[in-house]
């Protein structure tokens, strides 16, 4: 150990990732006073920003996408902006723009940068998909570095930050797919399904009825800054790591060791973020599971929303039927389980 570095200390970190649990679970229950059920969805989220991830939603609407995300804000205290997608929107309707404004004190007009709503800790990119890429492509810095380059000058954005996006899976005139650059910057792509009979008749309760539920404050941006920091700290044993080398590698077709129907099936695999972004989601569940280390159902749990959004499927898939989940799913019946792991 480098001198002058004090030596981590056990028994505080799991203090740490005690008060994790503790109040990711209120966040979680707060969020369930407004929205019904959803609970894979919700767990999922919370993982992204204890991953420090951006989430991409997919669902049909009316399944309370927005409120869901407007929640959860509100429960972390968090500033909350929604930008509603459209195909006239522009690059500067997002980061901001300069306007020329008169300086009180000389007299003398100046151009001053105006910012843009990306300038909150919680974005809302409601459909995505229906802007040209041009505009989508103006939350990619945003999204990387957190932070915006505008005339010449580049400005820091508040942390934490968050990009959730949604998009509409429905219809298609009109709408600009991601770019697979995109894409691959969201740490899940999360599908979001229909309630169940019983949740739908609790929504129809709580929505035609007088009076409406709201979200009470549980966390703040520092204590989540702090608990990202935790979520890093979480022990990756060697065996969990060479199972998601497995799993990412085998679904590369151009790798020597990818299987025929790999071939067969897809254009494109997962690249390298992947594997950090399904390790680092993995530490998230671990801790949200009361684990302190990762285990085989944490990278199973998360290979969906992880890799969904990075596969490009050949032309005969499309032609077959098979979908990305389809061929997730294949992989995960394929990769060796290593000893040992289900403990």
């Amino acid at each position: 150990m480098p001198s002058g570095v004090p030596p981590a200390d056990p028994g505080h970190d799991l203090e740490q990732a005690a008060q994790l649990v503790e109040s990711f679970a209120r966040v979680k229950a707060e969020v369930g006073k407004v929205v019904v059920g959803q609970g894979e969805v919700i767990e999922q989220l919370l993982i992204a920003i204890l991953a420090r991830g951006h989430c991409l939603l997919e669902g049909v609407p009316g399944l309370a996408k927005t409120l869901m995300i407007r929640s959860l804000a509100e429960t972390m205290d968090l500033q909350f902006r929604r930008i509603q997608f459209t195909p006239d929107l522009m690059p500067g309707d997002i980061t901001g723009t300069e306007i020329i404004q008169e300086n009180p004190q000389t007299g003398r007009r100046e151009m001053v940068f105006q910012q843009g709503p990306i300038f909150s800790q919680v974005v809302l990119a409601d459909e995505i998909n229906r802007t040209p890429p041009k505009t989508q492509a103006a939350l990619l810095e945003a999204m990387q570095e957190h932070e915006v380059t505008a005339a010449g000058k580049t400005y820091r954005l508040q942390q934490p930050f968050f990009v959730l996006a949604t998009q509409n899976p429905i219809e298609q005139e009109g709408t600009y797919p991601l770019p697979e650059a995109q894409r691959d910057r969201f740490i899940f792509h999360v599908v979001v399904g229909y309630p169940d009979r019983a949740e739908e008749g609790e929504i129809i309760d709580r929505t035609t009825r007088r009076g409406s539920a709201s979200c009470a404050h549980v966390l703040n941006g520092e204590q989540i800054l702090r608990y990202q920091e935790v979520v890093r700290d979480v022990p990756l044993p060697d065996n969990i790591k060479q199972f998601v080398l497995d799993l990412v590698r085998i679904l590369r077709p151009r790798d020597p060791a990818a299987p025929d129907w790999v071939k067969q099936y897809v254009e494109y695999g997962p690249g390298p973020r992947a594997s950090q972004q399904l390790v680092l989601g993995g530490k998230a569940r671990a801790l949200l599971h009361r684990r302190h280390h990762v285990t085989i159902a944490d990278i199973e749990a998360l290979a969906l929303p992880a890799l969904r959004h990075r596969l490009v499927p050949t032309f005969t898939a499309e032609a077959e039927g098979i979908s990305t989940d389809d061929l997730i799913r294949r992989a995960l019946s394929k990769v060796r389980r290593p000893a040992g792991s289900l403990l």
